[in-house]
């Protein structure tokens, strides 16, 4: 929350964050096939071109943005729900590939959610959701992974077991390399 950041630090640094976030790239696609984004897709999304045109910095009115940085998938329903977050939706599979078919893409990657083992995969491998951040906040005991995209599309991931960072002298032994193609090359 800014209230944390401001006892931590001061309400300039807080601006300045915000400032630098405001002009960011609210997604990636790689080699017209991979789709990258925080958090995951929106009802009002239909085009990947939508984006292109999108107003940056952005007041937090438009709920494309919104929900791009905020909705999550779920294995519990089809088409779309409200998510327990408050803010954004959850989608389900059926969204995934239609948003995929209509784009011309074949994979959306995302981030913005704990997962046990670093990334997991849902919607048959049409999406995978990678988190960064091992042991999160000290409360979870989650793996944390980073996703390398060869230049012919093999996908692997480095995956850091919760317990890599603890003891700093011997990180290596608990980062391992974890081979998982993806669409092109499954």
């Amino acid at each position: 929350s800014p209230q944390v950041h401001i006892n931590r630090y001061s309400i300039r640094i807080w601006k300045i964050f915000g400032t630098v976030f405001d002009q960011l790239p609210v997604c990636a696609i790689l080699a017209n096939s991979i789709f990258c984004v925080h958090g995951g897709l929106s009802p009002d999304l239909h085009t990947v071109d939508q984006l292109k045109t999108m107003a940056r910095p952005n007041d937090g009115s438009n709920s494309i943005l919104s929900d791009i940085l905020w909705s999550d998938p779920s294995p519990d329903i089809s088409g779309w729900g409200d998510n327990d977050r408050g803010v954004g939706y959850c989608f389900g599979a059926d969204v995934v590939r239609g948003f995929l078919e209509a784009n011309k893409l074949d994979v959306i990657c995302r981030a913005h959610q704990v997962v046990e083992d670093g990334y997991e995969f849902f919607a048959r491998r049409k999406l995978v959701t990678i988190f960064s951040a091992p042991n999160y906040c000290g409360e979870f005991d989650n793996a944390a992974a980073m996703l390398c995209v060869s230049e012919d599309l093999i996908c692997s991931f480095i995956i850091i077991k919760p317990d890599a960072l603890k003891d700093a002298g011997k990180p290596k032994e608990e980062i391992s390399k974890k081979a998982s193609r993806i669409r092109r090359v499954l």
